[in-house]
């Protein structure tokens, strides 16, 4: 069996060749080591440096989502994007709504 070629499981999920998880995992760790190095060499202010590591953690996110779960617009993987996006969607709501209700206990228990 050729490493450049996707194998198939017997539920016909895909996996991805030797030559993706090689470069998700080369690229998951220029993504690791670049913030480590800004964070312990004080590169950036301390505003600068958190955005890039939140930055970097997101593009992170994003390349193994890809490399590593496979998750893509083809037709096989739609379901588990869409899954994937529904999800992503109720923790930023539940995120969301927290901070507020956190921000406004705050505001009215400093008022009274």
């Amino acid at each position: 069996m050729s490493a450049h070629h996707d194998v198939s499981s017997a539920t016909g999920a895909s996996h991805g060749s030797v030559k993706s998880y090689t470069i998700g995992f080369i690229l998951s760790i220029i993504l690791t080591v670049i913030p480590y190095f800004v964070v312990v060499n004080h590169m950036l202010p301390v505003e600068g440096i958190a955005i890039t590591v939140l930055v970097l953690a997101v593009g992170q996110l994003f390349i193994q989502l890809v490399f590593f779960l496979h998750l893509s617009r083809s037709s096989e993987q739609r379901w588990n994007l869409i899954t994937f996006l529904f999800t992503a969607l109720i923790l930023l709501i539940l995120v969301i709504a927290t901070i507020w209700i956190m921000w406004n206990l705050n505001y009215n228990m400093m008022e009274h």
